[in-house]
């Protein structure tokens, strides 16, 4: 009995499972990348897989990781965006991967725009001057020195005159 192209007989099913069979051997397993949510300025810790040896940022300026004893990493939000993160083994085999999303702050924030500068303001529980990228550069920098001035303060360091 011939077959028309668009029917097959029972030996090309058994043939066909058994190849599909054989090929979840063959083929590695797809690593299913989860998305990790986190706010700029903000760490997340994040269990590594065992094996992992190299982990690779796609967009350093977005997020970083370091990795901590016990088989963790922390995940810091440096900028706005997505990225994602891999982690691979000595062989370069995938082991994980994240999508990763840095988004702005939760906390109450309030800014303040003067024609095209803009000041950001962190209003828990009073309004207190706070970075944040995109704010101009003269307050930026202000800020940044005044931050840097009171943790010297608090570390008892003496400041040069």
């Amino acid at each position: 009995m011939a077959l028309s192209p668009g029917r097959r007989g029972p030996a090309f099913g058994r043939g066909l499972a058994v190849a599909l069979g054989l090929s979840a051997f063959i083929v590695p397993a797809k690593v299913v990348a989860a998305e990790i949510e986190i706010a700029i300025d903000e760490a997340k810790l994040v269990k590594l897989p065992e094996r992992a040896a190299t982990l690779v940022i796609g967009n350093p300026l977005i997020a970083d990781a370091s990795v901590q004893s016990g088989g963790l990493m922390v995940i810091t939000g440096k900028g706005y965006g997505a990225t994602n993160l891999i982690a691979l083994d000595h062989s370069g085999a995938v082991l994980m991967e994240h999508f990763i999303q840095v988004h702005g702050p939760r906390d109450d924030v309030v800014v303040v725009y003067r024609g095209v500068f803009r000041q950001t303001y962190s209003c828990v529980p009073e309004c207190q001057p706070r970075i944040t990228l995109g704010d101009s550069k003269t307050y930026f920098e202000d800020t940044l020195a005044g931050t840097a001035a009171r943790n010297t303060q608090a570390q008892g360091v003496p400041t040069s005159k």
